[in-house]
């Protein structure tokens, strides 16, 4: 079950980490997603969140997405990079 969720890039709504940028790294149920951010949220100890409380946006990593779905090791480095480079709040 993907939806295109995984991999995706996505704003907390609500809660102490609101306005913080997110990547989908899993699926639970219809309501529920695992997200990591690569510095408070690792990857391994990702953070459960209902998907009514993401902003989803357009934005997703098909490198991240592909080694997910394959069961390869993603780093925290790599999902940090990531966000850091989709940054939508970052001064142009």
């Amino acid at each position: 079950m993907d939806n295109g969720l995984i991999g995706r890039l996505v704003i907390s709504k609500a809660g102490r980490d609101k306005d913080k940028l997110f990547l989908i790294t899993g699926i639970i149920d219809i309501s529920y997603v695992i997200i990591v951010d690569g510095d408070l949220r690792k990857i391994e100890a990702p953070k459960k969140k209902k998907l009514k409380h993401l902003l989803l946006t357009e934005k997703y990593s098909a490198e991240i997405k592909e080694m997910l779905i394959k069961g390869d090791k993603v780093s925290n480095a790599q999902i940090r990079k990531y966000i850091q480079s989709e940054d939508l709040n970052k001064e142009v």
